[in-house]
Protein backbone atom coordinates (compact mmCIF):
# COMPACT_ATOMS: atom_id res chain seq x y z
CA UNK A 1 0.00 0.00 0.00
CA UNK A 2 1.25 3.52 -0.71
CA UNK A 3 2.56 5.19 2.46
CA UNK A 4 -0.27 7.09 4.13
CA UNK A 5 1.14 10.52 3.42
CA UNK A 6 -0.70 13.83 3.49
CA UNK A 7 -0.97 13.56 -0.31
CA UNK A 8 -2.62 10.12 -0.11
CA UNK A 9 -5.02 11.33 2.59
CA UNK A 10 -6.00 14.27 0.38
CA UNK A 11 -6.52 11.94 -2.58
CA UNK A 12 -8.73 9.61 -0.54
CA UNK A 13 -10.81 12.54 0.71
CA UNK A 14 -11.16 13.95 -2.81
CA UNK A 15 -12.07 10.61 -4.40
CA UNK A 16 -14.66 9.71 -1.77
CA UNK A 17 -16.21 13.19 -1.84
CA UNK A 18 -16.49 13.13 -5.63
CA UNK A 19 -18.02 9.64 -5.61
CA UNK A 20 -20.58 10.84 -3.06
CA UNK A 21 -21.32 13.85 -5.24
CA UNK A 22 -21.96 11.83 -8.40
CA UNK A 23 -23.44 8.57 -7.10
CA UNK A 24 -25.94 7.52 -4.39
CA UNK A 25 -24.47 7.08 -0.93
CA UNK A 26 -26.66 4.17 0.13
CA UNK A 27 -25.40 0.64 -0.35
CA UNK A 28 -27.05 -0.78 -3.45
CA UNK A 29 -27.04 -4.42 -4.42
CA UNK A 30 -27.16 -5.13 -8.15
CA UNK A 31 -28.10 -8.76 -7.61
CA UNK A 32 -31.79 -9.59 -7.22
CA UNK A 33 -32.88 -11.54 -4.14
CA UNK A 34 -35.67 -11.72 -1.57
CA UNK A 35 -34.26 -14.08 1.06
CA UNK A 36 -30.80 -13.80 2.67
CA UNK A 37 -29.61 -17.18 1.38
CA UNK A 38 -30.64 -16.16 -2.15
CA UNK A 39 -28.11 -13.33 -2.03
CA UNK A 40 -25.44 -15.81 -0.96
CA UNK A 41 -26.24 -18.07 -3.91
CA UNK A 42 -26.54 -15.20 -6.39
CA UNK A 43 -23.15 -13.87 -5.31
CA UNK A 44 -21.59 -17.31 -5.69
CA UNK A 45 -23.01 -17.45 -9.22
CA UNK A 46 -21.63 -13.97 -10.01
CA UNK A 47 -18.01 -15.16 -10.00
CA UNK A 48 -16.68 -14.57 -13.53
CA UNK A 49 -20.20 -13.65 -14.61
CA UNK A 50 -22.15 -10.41 -15.00
CA UNK A 51 -24.83 -9.42 -12.51
CA UNK A 52 -27.31 -9.10 -15.37
CA UNK A 53 -26.76 -12.70 -16.42
CA UNK A 54 -27.05 -13.92 -12.83
CA UNK A 55 -30.33 -12.05 -12.40
CA UNK A 56 -31.71 -13.72 -15.52
CA UNK A 57 -30.74 -17.15 -14.18
CA UNK A 58 -31.93 -16.63 -10.61
CA UNK A 59 -35.34 -15.37 -11.73
CA UNK A 60 -36.27 -18.96 -12.58
CA UNK A 61 -33.81 -20.65 -10.22
CA UNK A 62 -35.36 -19.20 -7.07
CA UNK A 63 -38.82 -20.22 -8.27
CA UNK A 64 -37.70 -23.80 -8.81
CA UNK A 65 -35.68 -24.09 -5.59
CA UNK A 66 -37.80 -22.39 -2.94
CA UNK A 67 -35.70 -23.05 0.16
CA UNK A 68 -32.25 -23.88 1.46
CA UNK A 69 -33.50 -27.46 1.81
CA UNK A 70 -34.34 -27.53 -1.90
CA UNK A 71 -30.82 -26.47 -2.84
CA UNK A 72 -29.24 -28.84 -0.32
CA UNK A 73 -31.09 -31.81 -1.82
CA UNK A 74 -30.75 -30.72 -5.44
CA UNK A 75 -29.55 -33.16 -8.09
CA UNK A 76 -26.06 -32.03 -9.05
CA UNK A 77 -26.45 -32.55 -12.80
CA UNK A 78 -29.82 -30.84 -12.84
CA UNK A 79 -28.52 -27.84 -10.92
CA UNK A 80 -25.56 -27.64 -13.29
CA UNK A 81 -27.98 -27.36 -16.19
CA UNK A 82 -30.01 -24.71 -14.35
CA UNK A 83 -26.96 -22.46 -13.83
CA UNK A 84 -24.99 -23.45 -16.95
CA UNK A 85 -24.99 -19.98 -18.52
CA UNK A 86 -23.22 -18.40 -15.52
CA UNK A 87 -20.03 -20.31 -16.34
CA UNK A 88 -17.92 -22.59 -14.11
CA UNK A 89 -21.17 -24.37 -13.41
CA UNK A 90 -19.58 -27.64 -12.23
CA UNK A 91 -17.89 -26.04 -9.23
CA UNK A 92 -20.68 -23.55 -8.61
CA UNK A 93 -23.36 -26.25 -8.45
CA UNK A 94 -21.24 -28.46 -6.21
CA UNK A 95 -20.46 -25.57 -3.85
CA UNK A 96 -24.05 -24.30 -3.70
CA UNK A 97 -25.30 -27.73 -2.64
CA UNK A 98 -22.48 -28.18 -0.12
CA UNK A 99 -22.86 -24.67 1.34
CA UNK A 100 -26.62 -25.12 1.79
CA UNK A 101 -26.04 -28.44 3.53
CA UNK A 102 -23.58 -26.71 5.85
CA UNK A 103 -26.12 -23.99 6.60
CA UNK A 104 -28.64 -26.66 7.61
CA UNK A 105 -26.30 -28.84 9.66
CA UNK A 106 -24.08 -26.16 11.22
CA UNK A 107 -26.24 -23.02 11.38
CA UNK A 108 -29.85 -24.22 11.66
CA UNK A 109 -30.58 -22.92 8.17
CA UNK A 110 -29.56 -19.35 9.01
CA UNK A 111 -26.79 -17.31 7.44
CA UNK A 112 -24.02 -16.49 9.91
CA UNK A 113 -22.75 -12.91 10.04
CA UNK A 114 -19.22 -13.78 11.15
CA UNK A 115 -16.68 -13.47 8.33
CA UNK A 116 -14.86 -16.66 9.36
CA UNK A 117 -18.06 -18.70 9.54
CA UNK A 118 -19.17 -17.40 6.15
CA UNK A 119 -15.85 -18.16 4.46
CA UNK A 120 -15.95 -21.66 5.99
CA UNK A 121 -18.93 -22.40 3.73
CA UNK A 122 -18.08 -24.25 0.51
CA UNK A 123 -17.20 -21.89 -2.33
CA UNK A 124 -17.54 -18.73 -0.23
CA UNK A 125 -14.60 -16.34 -0.35
CA UNK A 126 -14.20 -12.95 1.29
CA UNK A 127 -15.91 -11.12 -1.58
CA UNK A 128 -19.08 -13.21 -1.27
CA UNK A 129 -18.96 -13.05 2.51
CA UNK A 130 -18.59 -9.27 2.47
CA UNK A 131 -21.52 -8.87 0.08
CA UNK A 132 -23.66 -10.80 2.57
CA UNK A 133 -22.31 -8.83 5.53
CA UNK A 134 -22.92 -5.52 3.77
CA UNK A 135 -26.43 -6.10 2.45
CA UNK A 136 -27.92 -8.60 4.89
CA UNK A 137 -26.30 -7.67 8.19
CA UNK A 138 -25.31 -4.05 7.42
CA UNK A 139 -21.82 -4.65 8.75
CA UNK A 140 -19.25 -2.24 7.25
CA UNK A 141 -17.30 -4.31 4.71
CA UNK A 142 -15.30 -3.62 1.57
CA UNK A 143 -16.29 -5.81 -1.37
CA UNK A 144 -13.47 -6.23 -3.88
CA UNK A 145 -14.88 -7.15 -7.28
CA UNK A 146 -13.30 -6.58 -10.69
CA UNK A 147 -14.37 -2.90 -10.76
CA UNK A 148 -12.94 -2.15 -7.31
CA UNK A 149 -9.72 -4.00 -8.11
CA UNK A 150 -9.17 -2.25 -11.44
CA UNK A 151 -10.21 1.27 -10.51
CA UNK A 152 -8.51 1.31 -7.10
CA UNK A 153 -5.25 0.43 -8.85
CA UNK A 154 -5.78 3.02 -11.59
CA UNK A 155 -6.39 5.70 -8.98
CA UNK A 156 -3.24 4.69 -7.11
CA UNK A 157 -5.08 3.87 -3.89
CA UNK A 158 -3.55 0.39 -4.00
CA UNK A 159 -0.83 -1.28 -6.01
CA UNK A 160 -1.60 -4.99 -6.09
CA UNK A 161 -3.86 -7.57 -7.72
CA UNK A 162 -4.70 -9.71 -4.69
CA UNK A 163 -8.35 -8.98 -3.72
CA UNK A 164 -7.75 -9.79 -0.04
CA UNK A 165 -4.77 -7.44 0.16
CA UNK A 166 -6.76 -4.75 -1.63
CA UNK A 167 -9.62 -5.18 0.86
CA UNK A 168 -7.34 -4.70 3.86
CA UNK A 169 -5.40 -1.83 2.29
CA UNK A 170 -8.60 0.08 1.53
CA UNK A 171 -9.88 -0.60 5.04
CA UNK A 172 -6.78 1.17 6.37
CA UNK A 173 -7.27 4.35 4.35
CA UNK A 174 -11.08 4.64 4.12
CA UNK A 175 -13.42 5.69 6.93
CA UNK A 176 -15.83 2.88 7.82
CA UNK A 177 -18.90 4.74 6.60
CA UNK A 178 -17.50 4.52 3.06
CA UNK A 179 -16.63 0.82 3.10
CA UNK A 180 -19.99 -0.41 1.83
CA UNK A 181 -20.85 2.45 -0.50
CA UNK A 182 -17.43 2.45 -2.23
CA UNK A 183 -18.20 -0.83 -4.01
CA UNK A 184 -21.63 0.38 -5.13
CA UNK A 185 -20.25 3.68 -6.40
CA UNK A 186 -17.24 2.16 -8.15
CA UNK A 187 -19.44 -0.38 -9.94
CA UNK A 188 -21.55 2.52 -11.23
CA UNK A 189 -18.41 4.41 -12.25
CA UNK A 190 -16.92 1.36 -13.95
CA UNK A 191 -20.08 0.79 -15.95
CA UNK A 192 -20.63 4.40 -17.02
CA UNK A 193 -17.23 6.13 -17.33
CA UNK A 194 -14.19 4.05 -16.36
CA UNK A 195 -15.06 1.08 -18.56
CA UNK A 196 -12.46 -1.66 -18.72
CA UNK A 197 -12.10 -1.70 -22.51
CA UNK A 198 -12.63 1.97 -23.25
CA UNK A 199 -12.39 4.32 -20.24
CA UNK A 200 -13.71 7.83 -20.91
CA UNK A 201 -10.83 9.55 -19.15
CA UNK A 202 -11.45 12.95 -20.72
CA UNK A 203 -14.88 13.14 -19.11
CA UNK A 204 -13.97 11.45 -15.82
CA UNK A 205 -14.47 13.58 -12.71
CA UNK A 206 -11.76 11.51 -10.96
CA UNK A 207 -9.10 12.20 -13.60
CA UNK A 208 -7.29 14.76 -11.46
CA UNK A 209 -6.74 12.12 -8.78
CA UNK A 210 -6.08 9.18 -11.12
CA UNK A 211 -2.47 8.02 -11.36
CA UNK A 212 -3.22 6.13 -14.59
CA UNK A 213 -4.53 9.28 -16.27
CA UNK A 214 -1.85 11.59 -14.90
CA UNK A 215 0.90 9.27 -16.19
CA UNK A 216 -0.46 9.35 -19.75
Amino acid sequence: MPRLTKKIKEKVNNVLALLDEHYPTEDKCYLHYEKPYELLIATMLSAQCTDDRVNIVTKDLFKKYKSIEDFASADLKELEEDIHSTGFYHNKAKNIIAACRQLLTEHNGELPSDINELTALAGVGRKTANVVRTHIFHIPSIVVDTHVKRISNKLGLVNCDDPVKIEFELMKIFPQDHWGRYNTQVIAHGRSICKARRPDCENCFLAQDCDSYIKK
